[in-house]
């Protein structure tokens, strides 16, 4: 590779501001915009607009719909944008794109600008191949620090990120890293070796989880982090920001699916009334099913229900108690394993944990029912009957029993699913609520059947 050759490409305009109106936040704000309007109008717009900022705008992961938009530009027209975009970006929106206009657009692009983004749609999603970008800035070991500043110089535009450069070895391994701190402060006659750090290079494999890529990216304070092959050839980069874009996208996502529903995929006032029922009403009627096992729990001990009436003014209690405490761990757990707190080896560990916490919050909310319980019997709020004392105590035991059961339930079902190959997140505190609300019952018409068995049982 003749690192002194400039690249004859036509520098990427997403990262040029030229006109003075084109700064970050006029951009952000056009996005914004756009947004708001259909795809035909956003298009209208984006043609009115100076190529560089309309470039700009494609290139922002926040446009909505970019895939639709550029497959309603004229060919030409839209062949020239998605030359000047980065490619990451256009890797991720020709994903989206139809298989027609992606095969058009393809035949029209430059050959480099295709080669690239084939290679970074080869990668499976979610990984580190697939949000990395191929445009950094890389220099042999034997050049000065002048010549790297003077590269610098002449590529800047065209980069990702010139807050790290990478040093090649002779067989274009990855050999060091300098940072830019280190580069202007150094002295211009010195090896570019010189400024580089004396740690061993920190790298991730293209096949590596975005999460694990985060946690070596905050692990280690970087503000990039090279991506190589096996043979520690540097593929491309994976920077802060796209790091950030893509785990604020796994966060919005899991929390649609921990609130019970299909992840939107869109923001929620771009989904249509159609799509929002489609997204919702699969999970609502299955959460519904299983609930419907609450009415066959309650079938099935309705001879007790009929003998002590009085057990039922409890059953709400029970129930939101067993739930509350299952979403709690649920919640816990789900969080821990995506920062990577725990791993799938310490399930056991989480149940030794969660089994007496289970039993000492159990406790707590047993004497504050039995202590609701005596109160009112005792200031005539309402009477439980001559056995109200019995009654109190099955509340008790009955809530131990239901929360301990309940935290050990939310805590492993995570674990469970994530040994599935599913994702935890799927573990909706809708789904764990459901699942402690059946067994709650049965749990607590199970302690009232020994407790008042002989009495009003």
């Amino acid at each position: 590779m003749n690192f002194h050759t400039l690249s004859q490409r036509a520098s990427k305009a997403a990262r040029l501001f030229r006109s003075g109106d084109a700064g970050l936040s006029t951009i952000a704000e056009r996005v914004e915009q756009l947004n708001a309007l259909d795809v035909n109008d956003a298009v209208d717009a984006l043609l009115k607009m100076p190529q560089p900022k309309a470039v700009a705008i494609l290139d922002r992961p926040e446009l909505h719909h970019a895939a639709d938009i550029i497959a309603a530009i004229p060919l030409e027209q839209a062949t020239r944008f998605v030359n000047l975009m980065s490619d990451d970006r256009v890797a991720d929106v020709m994903a989206e794109m139809d298989e027609a206009h992606r095969t058009k657009l393809f035949s029209r692009l430059d050959r480099a600008t295709a080669a690239a983004i084939q290679h970074l749609m080869t990668y499976p999603p979610r990984t580190a191949g697939s949000i990395m970008t191929t445009e950094f800035v890389s220099v042999p070991d034997n050049w000065t620090v002048e010549q790297t500043l003077s590269h610098i110089r002449v590529v800047e535009r065209s980069r990702e990120t010139v807050y790290a450069i990478y040093v090649l070895a002779e067989d274009g391994t990855l050999s060091k890293v300098v940072t830019l701190r280190r580069l202007v402060t150094a002295d211009p006659q010195a090896s570019i070796l010189s400024a580089a750090s004396r740690e061993s290079v920190v790298y991730a494999d293209p096949q590596m989880s975005q999460e694990d890529v985060a946690r070596l990216i905050r692990k280690h304070d970087l503000l990039a982090i090279p991506v190589v092959d096996e043979h520690a050839r540097i593929l491309g980069i994976v920077t802060v920001d796209d790091v950030i874009d893509t785990m604020i996208a796994d966060t919005t996502e899991d929390a649609h699916k921990f609130g019970g529903m299909e992840a939107l995929g869109k923001p929620y006032m771009a989904m249509g009334f159609m799509d929002m029922i489609r997204k919702r009403a699969g999970w609502l009627s299955a959460l519904f099913l299983g609930e419907m096992l609450t009415a066959s729990a309650m079938q099935h001990f309705e001879g007790e229900l009929e003998k002590a009436v009085v057990l039922t003014l409890f059953i709400p209690l029970i129930m939101s108690s067993g739930g509350n405490s299952g979403s709690q761990a649920t919640s816990l757990i789900i969080r821990a394993l995506a920062l990577g707190e725990l791993k799938l080896s310490d399930w056991w560990r989480v149940l030794l944990r969660e089994l007496p916490s289970g039993l000492a919050l159990g406790a707590i909310l047993g004497a504050i029912g039995f202590l609701r319980l005596t109160i009112w019997q005792q200031a005539g709020f309402y009477d439980y009957g001559e056995h109200w004392l019995l009654v109190g105590f099955t509340v008790f035991a009955a809530l131990i029993g239901i929360v301990t059961f309940g935290s050990v339930c939310g805590s492993m079902l995570p674990f469970i699913l994530q040994r599935l190959r599913l994702d935890p997140a799927s573990a909706s505190a809708p789904f764990v609520a459901t699942l402690v609300d059946v067994s709650g019952l049965v749990i607590y018409f199970s302690v009232a059947l020994v407790i008042l068995s002989g009495t009003l049982l």
